[in-house]
Order: structure tokens, then C-alpha cells, then sequence
């Protein structure tokens, strides 16, 4: 069994980390909802975990490819591709938490470097999610407004969430391989800086022949690539924080059940039977198996607000293995 690293913990950020339904996304919104979870990440700091922290970039990216289309329409400003549009938000998302975790670990007289890494993860271009998109990104849309869009963008893909209710566009979501920038993540860890990194799952690239990396369109799921993240660095946890306080069975129904602890082989079988669905909880699941399988120590799954029970094992859902 691989060796961990004592109190090192790779965190998730979901969603409502950065944006809340229903709000604008006006920078000011985010920034805002960004310092109140780098208060509780501080708390985690205090009490005296070392910390890495990954995020997701679903409503940021998609905005920004929508930027990106209406500059070209109206201004003939040409469109990025999606792998740079996801750079883009790993660099403007990775600043504001850099800005506000350096900021309130200042406030509590904690002398802690925080840096952000642009990160390339690479997939296998053979990877069938190209040819059957899965990853929803931007905002949530009517049924309605979807036929708008698709009338614009005849390219786009749909899909709907029932649980969550409305419509995405989804895009192709390979399987994450491995971290280009793991080696300098693992020396600037090890230096004692708080790193941000993998930020919306990483920039997804795949290898070429002459051993050199070419960016592809794609957005990689930004809990699988923390899995990657964590099981790279050996850290002893990996938590996923997302918007709901734990994982159930038939979440949404009157039969739901709350999973408050659960080995690895249980939660693998449930995951097997088709109890996630792929849209939401499945990827987050799916991730905390494979940190567990890959030698974790222990995976979590739970609500922002509630990290530090979480940490405790008083809050959300533990795995063990």
C-alpha cells in the first residue's frame, strides 16, 4: 500500500462554491461567494490540515464560450476554442480564491502561500465520450430557450436534468489520464504552499506521437480529475463538497435513503446498479471509488457549509475502503 501523506487533503469545490442559482454571475457575485467558502477552507487551515484545492468551471466555461460567440457575431473578434476558453476560467476562478484565501488567512495572521497552477490533464483522443457528449456546462435553460439556441448553434447538444430540472449543453467529457504538471503541484505541496490546481477538471490535451501535447475539444470532469489529483499527490483524503448534504439512493424520491458511511465494495455495487445518475451525484461517486481502490485513505461527499463536520465524520458521506 502506497504511503499518505498525514493531513493532506485534496478538496472539490462544487458549484455553488462560486456561483448560486439564480444569480447573474456578475464577477462581484462570485467574488462574494468565493470569500464566504474561503472562510470555511481557512477554518480547515487552522485547524491545521494541509490543504489542495480543485473547483469546477461548468456555468464560467460555458459563458465564456457564449462571450466568445457573441464577440465574433458582433465585433468579428475570433472565437477561442473550448481548451483555451477552460484556461481562461482556470486562470480568472484560481484568482479569485487565490485573492480570498490569501486574504483571510492574512486576516487570522496565517502565513501560508497560496499559488494558482494552470493545469493540463491529458485523455485519450479514443475516448468514446467524444462521440457521445455527457459534460453539462453553462447555465440552465428552458425547453423553450433550447429551441432558440439550437436554431443559433445547430452544433449544440442538449440534454435534460431531471433531478435538478431544465436543460444543459453538454460536451464531450474524456476520461482524465494523468496530470502534466503533477511533478511541480507534488514540490510546491511539499514546500508547504496551499495549491489550487486542476481548476474545471484541467485543460484537456491528448499526446501525440512525438511525445508532445495538443489541446482538444472537451471539459473533463472536474472530481474525476481531482481523484487523479489526490491519488497523485497520496494525500490521505479527498473531500467533494457539492449542493446537496450527502449521498442517497433515490435522491428526490419519497424512498431516498441518506448513505452517511459506506465502504468502498458497497458503494461500488450501488454505483454499478445505476443508483447516480451521470449528470450529478455518478461522477462524484464514481471519483471516491477510485480514490479509495487507488489506496485512499478516505473519501468524502458532502455540502460546503458543512466541510469541517464533514471532516469529522459528523457530516455528509465517508467512504472507506
Amino acid at each position: 500500500m502506497r504511503s499518505r501523506q498525514k493531513n493532506l487533503m485534496v478538496i472539490a469545490l462544487g458549484g455553488n462554491a462560486l456561483l448560486r442559482r439564480n444569480q447573474k454571475g456578475t464577477i462581484d457575485e462570485q467574488y462574494e461567494n468565493v470569500k464566504q467558502t474561503c472562510r470555511i477552507l481557512a477554518d480547515i487551515v487552522e485547524a491545521g490540515y494541509h490543504i489542495v484545492v480543485t473547483h469546477g468551471n461548468g456555468p464560467q466555461v460555458g459563458a465564456t464560450i457564449l462571450r466568445h460567440d457573441a464577440g465574433e457575431k458582433l465585433y468579428n473578434i475570433p472565437a477561442f476554442p473550448m481548451d483555451v476558453c477552460g484556461a481562461e476560467t482556470q486562470g480568472f476562478i484560481g484568482y479569485l480564491i487565490q485573492q480570498a484565501l490569501s486574504n483571510e488567512l492574512s486576516t487570522r495572521g496565517i502565513e501560508k502561500q497560496v499559488v494558482t497552477i494552470v493545469t493540463r490533464v491529458v485523455v485519450d483522443k479514443e475516448d468514446p465520450d467524444f462521440n457521445d457528449p455527457s459534460k453539462p456546462v453553462g447555465p440552465f435553460y428552458s425547453f423553450e430557450e433550447v429551441e432558440k439556441l439550437k436554431k443559433i448553434h445547430p452544433e449544440y447538444i442538449f440534454k435534460e436534468d431531471k433531478v435538478r430540472g431544465g436543460w444543459r449543453r453538454v460536451v464531450p467529457s474524456p476520461d482524465p489520464k494523468y496530470i502534466v504538471e503533477g511533478p511541480a503541484i507534488k514540490s510546491l505541496v511539499n514546500a508547504g504552499y496551499i495549491v489550487i490546481a486542476s481548476g474545471g477538471g484541467g485543460i484537456p490535451v491528448v499526446e501525440q506521437q512525438d511525445g508532445k501535447f495538443k489541446g482538444v475539444e472537451a471539459v473533463i470532469d472536474k472530481d474525476l480529475a481531482g481523484e487523479r489529483l489526490a491519488t497523485y499527490l497520496d494525500a490521505e483524503r479527498f473531500i467533494i463538497l457539492t449542493d446537496v448534504d450527502a449521498v442517497y439512493i433515490d435522491y428526490g424520491k419519497q424512498s431516498q435513503k441518506k448513505i452517511s458511511k459506506i465502504k468502498v465494495e458497497e458503494l461500488r455495487k450501488l454505483y454499478e446498479e445505476g443508483h447516480f445518475p451521470v449528470g450529478s451525484m455518478g461522477p462524484k461517486v464514481k471519483a471516491a471509488i477510485r480514490f479509495i481502490e487507488a489506496g485512499g485513505g478516505e473519501a468524502m461527499i458532502g455540502e460546503l457549509s458543512q466541510l469541517i463536520e464533514v471532516v469529522k465524520g459528523k457530516a455528509g458521506t465517508l467512504i472507506t475502503p
